[in-house]
């Protein structure tokens, strides 16, 4: 699952038990060289730490002993929140290497407690590891001695870590999420003017836009790992496999995570295109919002094309049997994705035909519902 649901709020994959079990590893692993010559004991901090403790004690090579506290708060008989103690602390650490085990560790408040409670306790030495660590935030003039993965100020739930309650059995992290990408794949026939109306959109609606053919050009001069592989195939006369290509958009893509969303210009082509963009976006709690398709007659198209190439260069918009096989091409693999979106009730059609204001102004009639 990839994008769930706890009480009212939704929540997206963020670091998976992949990440996080390096993180612990090197983690142990440090501990491990440092506490070479003595026994220390870890104590995990109740609830959050469940998993992180036990998954970590695995991952220790030496010897060690492990305890559980929890923070509770006592006013008399009464639970205030002013005053911390520790719950379920029994054994004697006078002299002993003891290496606090924490979930996360924000603003410091928490910890500032630990180091309090630990003071009068004549330990060897205190120290603290946190699987997960939020610079951003955190306000104490306190050390930290081990972190995990260090992370923004964002609201984090699994592995141990929970929303009211639910969510700590989780084995990936999950980051709330607050709002939800646009994401257009914008389609039209050779010269029907998307790439114009691209950028207009993308501007007026904040949207990243995409087109392959600039992501395949940049791959390539900047002889990037996948532009050397692209042409590799190209080179031979082959058709760039859709992993590669695929591949080339993920990357645009995470360079603008904080995107608002994004405009697919040019991909996909092909149904399995679709599925592999549907599945990629799915990993990131994501979707496309819609097709939206340009939708000019031919003739008019091929009487374009063939004045643009009156003083574009290019030699294909010079052959109008080209120009029509592009067309042939075009239509028989839109109809496939037509169908693929609107199966989804995600196509929409737009009239093509007019100046370049009043097309926008059809486009952005559909953008607005999306």
């Amino acid at each position: 699952m990839t994008k769930i649901k706890l009480h009212n709020k939704y929540f997206k994959s963020y670091i998976s038990a992949e990440k996080i079990k390096i993180a612990i590893d090197n983690m142990a692993s440090l501990v491990e060289k440092e506490c070479k010559n003595e026994v220390p004991i870890f104590i995990g901090i109740l609830n959050g730490s469940f998993m992180f403790a036990a998954d970590f004690v695995r991952a220790y090579k030496g010897n060690c002993e492990i305890s559980f506290v929890k923070l509770a708060s006592y006013h008399g008989t009464s639970s205030t929140g002013d005053v911390k103690q520790l719950v379920g602390l029994n054994e004697n650490l006078e002299g002993r290497t003891v290496i606090i085990l924490e979930d996360i560790i924000d603003t410091g408040t928490t910890l500032e407690e630990i180091y309090n409670i630990f003071r009068h306790q004549n330990l060897k030495q205190l120290k603290i590891a946190t699987l997960f660590f939020k610079p951003d935030v955190f306000r104490k003039a306190l050390h930290i001695d081990y972190v995990g993965i260090s992370i923004p100020d964002k609201f984090i739930i699994g592995y141990g870590l929970d929303y009211n309650g639910l969510g700590r059995n989780l084995a990936d992290i999950y980051q709330l999420t607050t709002h939800k990408m646009t994401n257009i794949v914008l389609f039209g026939p050779p010269g029907a003017g998307k790439g114009t109306q691209a950028e207009v959109l993308k501007d007026k609606y904040n949207l990243k836009h995409i087109s392959t053919g600039d992501v395949f050009r940049y791959n390539i001069k900047n002889e990037t790992d996948l532009g050397k592989l692209a042409k590799s195939y190209m080179d031979k006369g082959d058709l760039v496999p859709d992993e590669v290509t695929i591949n080339m958009l993920k990357a645009e893509v995470e360079k603008n995570a904080d995107a608002n969303g994004f405009i697919f210009d040019g991909f996909p082509r092909t149904e399995s295109q679709a599925k592999a963009l549907d599945k990629y976006l799915e990993e990131k709690g994501e979707s496309i919002s819609g097709m939206v398709a340009l939708e000019v007659p031919e003739d008019l198209l091929v009487a374009r094309l063939l004045k643009r190439g009156e003083t574009s260069g290019r030699p294909d918009d010079q052959d109008e049997s080209k120009i029509r096989n592009r067309f042939n091409e075009y239509e028989t693999k839109t109809s496939i994705l037509k169908d693929y979106y609107a199966n989804q009730n995600k196509y929409f059609g737009v009239d093509g035909v007019g100046s370049i204001e009043e097309i926008t102004e059809r486009l952005s009639t559909v953008f607005d519902k999306l």
